[in-house]
């Protein structure tokens, strides 16, 4: 074994990516394409009566221009189609920014100026844009997928009314956008014997694969191939399938042509989920030795005039802390905007409340907030009525290394525990800390491992590369369980025409590919080994199976007796094909988080300084991609804290900042010291070499750990974010 595994390996792709070399999904020629531009609704709700598409057909280099008149019926797909509605099937409008239109022209350019030349008449109605106006109007929601809007354990209201110390408050966060760096793009192509193949920028082929192939179920393609190599960021908002895919596979099909559409930034506000906007009321009661004795956890998200999904679970609520007496009541209210989705790290939302006003209750009791977690923490999966599970131990659970960890790394120590008496020059200094937390999904995929006559490997599987090094982490595993280099691995992505995987989301890629490669690779090694040993020509002819070891590309055996997988190959003149598969299980990844704030008074300016993390996320597979995470759930953390908010016009319902000179988001300059340490632990629960899921941990606890170093460095608790400087002053 080469012993990659667990090395901070540099990514594979990397020189790919910084020399042009990797081609994302806009990036793919297709000869005779057309360029697609969508006509967004200016209102929020309502009807069109008429569209006059005639200066925009006669506009140069115009092809077509589509209306709900013309569009083909479409079915609507199931989850994670996440509307219950296709637009442009009839004249309804949902919401402002939904398409009503769709030109087809020779250039983007022809296509964006003809869009503008579309003129559109409605029958409006008021839209309700403002959570704040209908409260009283919250509703529970039906489940979702399973989950209940509604779960707890034991009587969270007589614990509360005798509890020794009580605290309560309301917290809240406002709708926030994903803006990755590559927009949203489909290109459709239809072949003459009716097959279909997209080049999408999506998290999941095989998923995006299913909702094409429901939708147009009517008159359904001969097959559907989806590809997707790269991707340019997706947090969660490639994760769905969104109308716009639709909508391009069916005006390809009417153009017979092949048709390529991009989202311009402002569209993606409008056209592929969001963070809803959340109201979370907390009350939480203790001992005052400071032990949990009841959590009331009621929550209210921004939810659509059609569909009460909620996206943001609160399940660090019900299994964070050791807790006998829980309530969650997750609640809606109907509003007249697009419909909201996952956005990275979705738990942090409800998360948020949680570790503030565990801070607030620390305070509240003169107990250390990393003192207080240890008190409550649990190593057990606690029961809740939804689950009906009974409680069960965790297979493994290093917290408390992490608080210790991180702790003695950031010198808490030393902290004065008194909010406002630690100055450095003419600016208050602040210590937070949170625990971090977040679900893992798994899903069951497939790897088809080949050996080629030269002797090296290709791994195939329909998974994706995001970003986060997938392609290096499985080759990684892939070379360590075959005893190959690294270089004589390739692994391909991004393509259903490889075996069906995991949607890279819900932090689920790595525990559920991961195993069936490891499995794979095994299977390929054990069969060169046996086509070694059973060829006379091999000096391995004739040894047992069990005594040959693999190694940098070589096959050994005692007595210096070995062989080669590029001469064993070579001789047997066949690929070697292989596939794995290894069912996991889902579970949870857990950190904490230790940050410095700045804070100058007069101007109200916040500088995050320093931050320091320390997590178990199982097994580290590479530590270079793991820290790369860190980081990157840091800058995320901070955003959430101190920048992102989605600004909606009450009266029209529009988004009035759909661009990233308005809507802030962190930069290089924003992005403080990090510290990224790891308890390195396999999780005997785990298949996936002992490696949890782990992407959207990090950054969950730092919003929370954030306000409450704001809260030590000036004494303000702030409970609304973000952070912004008039709250400051």
């Amino acid at each position: 074994m080469s012993g990659l595994v667990g090395q901070g390996v540099a990514r594979v792709d990397g020189r790919a990516k910084v020399t042009g070399a990797a081609r994302y999904a806009a990036d793919q020629e297709v000869p005779g394409a057309l360029h697609g531009f969508l006509v967004m609704s200016t209102i929020a709700r309502g009807e069109v009566v008429e569209i006059d598409t005639r200066a925009a057909l006669a506009h140069p280099g115009v092809v077509a221009v589509y209306t709900h008149a013309d569009m083909p019926r479409l079915r609507v797909p199931d989850f994670p189609y996440n509307r219950p509605y296709i637009p442009m099937q009839d004249a309804r409008v949902h919401h402002n920014g939904q398409p009503v239109a769709y030109v087809v022209a020779q250039t983007l350019e022809q296509a964006q100026e003809a869009a503008n030349l579309v003129k559109v008449r409605y029958r409006a109605q008021a839209p309700v844009a403002r959570m704040a106006d209908v409260l009283d109007q919250a509703f529970l929601p039906d489940r979702f997928r399973g989950r209940a809007n509604e779960d707890g354990r034991g009587d969270a209201a007589a614990a509360l009314a005798q509890a020794e110390v009580r605290v309560e408050a309301t917290y809240s966060s406002p709708m926030q956008h994903h803006n990755p760096i590559e927009p949203h793009t489909t290109t459709a192509v239809w072949a003459g014997d009716g097959t279909l193949t997209l080049y999408e920028s999506t998290q999941g082929v095989a998923f995006t694969r299913n909702m094409v192939t429901q939708a147009f179920a009517d008159d359904p393609p001969k097959d559907v191939r989806v590809i997707s190599p790269y991707l340019g960021g997706g947090f969660g908002a490639k994760g769905p399938t969104y109308p716009h895919t639709l909508l391009t596979a069916a005006v390809a099909r009417l153009a017979g042509r092949p048709v390529k559409l991009v989202l311009s930034r402002a569209q993606m506000f409008t056209s592929n989920g969001h963070r809803a906007e959340y109201r979370h009321h907390l009350r939480l009661g203790a001992t005052r030795e400071g032990r949990l004795t009841a959590i009331a956890d009621t929550s209210t998200a921004q939810v659509t005039r059609l569909d009460g999904r909620i996206y943001n679970s609160s399940d660090s609520t019900l299994q964070l802390y050791a807790c006998p007496n829980v309530h969650v009541r997750q609640l809606g209210v109907r509003l007249d905007l697009p419909t909201s989705s996952y956005m990275r790290s979705p738990e942090t939302t409800a998360h948020f409340g949680l570790e503030t006003a565990m801070d607030e209750l620390s305070h509240e009791l003169g107990i250390d907030p990393v003192e207080l977690r240890i008190r409550n923490h649990t190593d057990v999966v606690q029961q809740t009525w939804a689950g009906g599970e009974p409680e069960r131990p965790y297979g493994g659970k290093h917290l408390l290394e992490c608080y210790r960890a991180a702790a003695e790394e950031f010198g808490w120590a030393r902290r004065n525990p008194r909010p406002g008496t630690t100055r450095d020059g003419d600016e208050y200094v602040g210590w937070g800390m949170a625990t971090e937390t977040h679900t893992y999904g798994h899903i069951d995929s497939e790897v088809r491992l080949t050996i080629g006559p030269d002797g090296r490997a290709t791994v195939r599987t329909a998974s994706q590369e995001i970003g986060t090094g997938t392609y290096t982490v499985l080759s990684q595993v892939a070379a360590d369980e075959l005893g190959m280099p690294l270089g004589h691995v390739t692994t391909l992505l991004g393509d259903t025409t490889y075996p069906a995987a995991s949607i890279s989301a819900g932090s689920s890629t790595m525990p559920s590919v991961v195993g069936p490669v490891s499995e794979a690779a095994k299977s390929a090694r054990a069969a060169v080994i046996a086509l070694a040993v059973a060829d006379p020509r091999s000096p391995l002819h004739g040894v047992p199976a069990a005594e040959v070891v693999a190694e940098d590309g070589r096959l050994l055996a005692s007595g210096d007796r070995g062989d080669t997988y590029r001469d064993v190959m070579a001789r047997h003149g066949q690929e070697v094909t292989v596939t794995g598969r290894k069912p996991n299980t889902r579970g949870h990844s857990f950190g904490a988080v230790f940050v410095e704030v700045r804070i100058q008074p007069r101007l109200g300016r916040l500088r995050v300084t320093r931050v320091v993390t320390a997590h178990d996320l199982g097994r580290v597979l590479n530590r270079r991609t793991a820290r790369g995470q860190v980081i990157g759930g840091v800058t995320w953390g901070i955003g959430f804290a101190l920048m992102e908010h989605t600004m909606v016009d009450p009266v029209t319902a529009r988004v009035v900042n759909p661009n990233l000179s308005t809507y802030l988001v962190p930069v290089c300059a924003d992005t403080p010291s990090v510290t990224a340490l790891f308890v390195d632990e396999p999780d005997p629960d785990s298949q996936a070499l002992g490696a949890r899921g782990f992407g959207e941990t990090p950054g969950t606890g730092v919003p929370a750990a954030i306000g409450n170093a704001i809260h030590h460095a000036i004494g303000r608790r702030l409970r609304d974010v973000p952070f912004t400087q008039d709250k400051l002053l």
